[in-house]
């Protein structure tokens, strides 16, 4: 990939990404903080495993569009690019909107480990959005998949 091309991606990926996170403000999709007792932390876990699968996607297509220079692969490129930023930011807005603030409390016994074990999701994710390696998605699908125990499947 040449230089031009490489600062023009990256131009545009922070435009787009700089666009897409005033809509994800505006637009976070985090359970009401009312206590209403309506939640289903398991499906949320899966979602964001589903997210994770969504990020794997769209590195393996960055990787092999970026190799391309015709402006038909590029404009995909650039929406795989916005695409793995918006997957990883729902990641970061669920850890952060609901289960930080709703969910780990600090009367737990493992509050500590809960935290380390919540912001190391984030921190994973957020390094998706940094690079295009397969072993940044692998790291947070780990990271994710710490969680579970926390959040079993269960019948409402």
């Amino acid at each position: 990939m040449t230089k031009h091309l490489r600062t023009t991606i990256l131009f545009i990926t922070l435009v787009a990404a700089g666009s897409n996170m005033t809509l994800l403000i505006d637009s976070a999709h985090a359970h009401c903080q009312i206590p209403c007792g309506i939640y289903d932390d398991y499906a949320r876990i899966q979602s964001m495993l589903e997210d994770v699968t969504t990020i794997e996607k769209s590195i393996q297509l960055i990787n092999k569009l970026s190799k391309k220079a015709d402006a038909q692969s590029q404009n995909q490129l650039v929406r795989w690019v916005m695409n793995k930023e918006k997957h990883a930011q729902n990641i970061i807005n669920n850890m952060s909107n609901y289960f930080l603030t709703q969910r780990i409390q600090s009367k737990q016994k493992d509050y500590t480990e809960r935290l380390i074990r919540h912001h190391a999701v984030m921190t994973a994710a957020m390094k998706t959005k940094q690079n295009v390696d397969q072993r940044y998605a692998k790291a947070l699908r780990k990271n994710i998949n710490a969680l579970r125990s926390y959040y079993p499947e269960h019948k409402h």
